[in-house]
């Protein structure tokens, strides 16, 4: 190959290295997969026909008794069936999708920290897709199928979160982590896009339209990700020398040369440090989860906005939000780097600014929540403070145990997503036979207490250190497969 030549591809790898790639598709994947979770959110609301009380009598588990209705946004026919499901019925369709998610956390963690999180991340979101497809006909043959559909896309999506973690283990450099944490936080933007499409797309295709498009993008990103995504730079094929090396040496010693066959399960759930990630986690995603869930239904109930523009106002939230994710993780790092914070001052630093502030602004909202512009205001804020937790604890596992980070999430994500189905079912009760800003006020009253509680737990028994249990003893002979997967590759002269 001649200089000029070697030039060429040097530039080309300088643009576009392997860890850039892998951010990109890991943004992207996250967007998606909320794209995928709350296209619902914003359906259901075009779904059910209006005014039906928690009484009626011909809606049923066994059936939906669909008919046919007639809705004209901007001087646009749609004639599609709507179903005649009440309060308690759609908060049920709305939270079963956690039943299946809360099953995956733990065993898609550990999954991936044995096989791989390219596998566990790549896998989960190509079958969720195939299932986003189908949501439309589940729901016209039954109520009930459409719940085992809700179910099964939990179950697979549940993975896909704690499957980043082992996967940010082998390829990001430590004090690169917040920033790769963020694209967590593209999540958010999926939620901001998506919004303000499908309220489009109801007004001139219907509600089925939305989640024929979010599956169909969701397998166009799974191709992608199958073949520029690979499990360690040790078995990619376009790794620059340059950049495998700068990985071998950040990374060092922290995440294991063999993937651990076994958990160290008593050091880890008696670790203060572990607790203060899952109780946090817990608080705050309970917190985030009812405004994903709710906030379009309460736009609707009590603000009074159309579909289309609920969907535009529900998505402002999350555009704040993922700024901030971004904004706060550069800064993190930044001040890590330069040795002006300690790692673990770090974090209990951005993961209070993250959580009191919504706190505080839920309590505000109990007061000011009636009127639109405040509302939404409010409501933007909070998730925009909310942004920070990338930079907080959200990537601490990789701190205190690299070599776990995926069972360490996956718990903490259990956990969370009890709190997500409870949250529903909060705002479903409370709301059952009160349709009122009374009734939403006790929600917000409920929300800034859990908001407020997490960082308080985490400034107390959170740290930033390597934990001594991170590279326990083998008990069993690993293959070499499965080590060549596990070891960043060594350096080259």
């Amino acid at each position: 190959m001649s200089n000029t030549e070697k030039g060429g591809l040097h530039r080309v790898r300088n643009f576009l290295s392997c860890r850039q790639v892998l951010n990109l598709l890991t943004m992207l994947g996250f967007m998606l997969n909320y794209a995928l979770r709350v296209n619902l959110t914003i359906a259901i609301v075009d779904m059910v026909r209006p005014n039906v009380t928690s009484q009626a009598g011909n809606a049923t588990l066994a059936g939906n008794n669909t008919g046919n209705s007639t809705a004209s946004p901007d001087g646009v026919d749609v004639y599609e069936e709507r179903f005649p499901w009440d309060t308690y019925q759609t908060n049920f369709v709305l939270g079963c999708f956690f039943w299946g998610y809360i099953l995956t956390e733990l065993p898609g963690g550990r999954l991936a920290e044995l096989i791989g999180g390219r596998r566990v991340f790549g896998h989960s979101m190509l079958w969720a897709s195939l299932l986003t497809l189908i949501t439309p006909l589940a729901a016209h043959i039954n109520y009930v199928v459409l719940i085992v559909v809700r179910v099964v896309l939990g179950f697979m999506l549940g993975a896909s979160w704690p499957a980043i973690h082992p996967v940010a283990a082998v390829w990001i450099p430590p004090m690169e982590r917040s920033k790769f944490m963020s694209n967590m936080m593209a999540s958010s933007l999926g939620a901001a896009i998506t919004m303000p499409i499908c309220g489009y797309l109801i007004s001139v295709a219907g509600w089925a339209s939305v989640f024929y498009l979010t599956g169909a993008v969701g397998l166009l990103w799974s191709l992608a990700w199958f073949t520029f995504v690979y499990e360690t730079p040790a078995t990619h094929p376009r790794i620059s020398a340059e950049e495998r090396r700068e990985i071998e040496e950040a990374i060092g010693t922290t995440t294991s040369k063999k993937r651990p066959s076994h958990v160290p399960w008593g050091q880890l759930l008696c670790s203060p440090a572990v607790w203060a990630i899952i109780i946090c986690h817990g608080l705050a995603v309970f917190g985030f989860f009812t405004v994903v869930n709710q906030l379009p239904t309460f736009m609707s109930k009590i603000l009074h906005f159309d579909i289309k523009q609920n969907g535009l106002f529900s998505s402002l939230p999350y555009l704040g939000k993922y700024v901030m994710a971004v904004a706060s993780s550069y800064l993190a790092d930044y001040l890590r780097k330069k040795g002006t914070l300690s790692t673990t001052a770090t974090r209990k630093l951005f993961t209070t600014f993250a959580l009191v502030i919504p706190g505080l602004l839920m309590i505000v909202q109990v007061f000011l929540g009636y009127d639109a512009t405040w509302s939404v205001t409010i409501f933007s804020l909070a998730l925009f403070a909310h942004g920070a937790v990338t930079a907080g604890y959200l990537g601490n596992g990789l701190d205190i145990a690299p070599n776990f980070s995926g069972t360490i999430f996956g718990l903490a994500n259990t956990l969370s997503s009890f709190g997500g189905f409870l949250s529903t079912w909060m705002v479903g009760a409370l709301t059952y036979n009160d349709e009122s800003f009374h009734s939403w006020q006790i929600v917000f009253w409920i929300l800034a207490a859990t908001y407020i509680s997490g960082p308080i737990v985490f400034a107390i028994f959170g740290t930033g250190e390597l934990q001594p249990w991170n590279n326990p003893p083998e008990r069993v002979k690993i293959s070499d497969v499965t080590q060549e997967e596990g070891v960043p590759l060594k350096n080259e002269k």
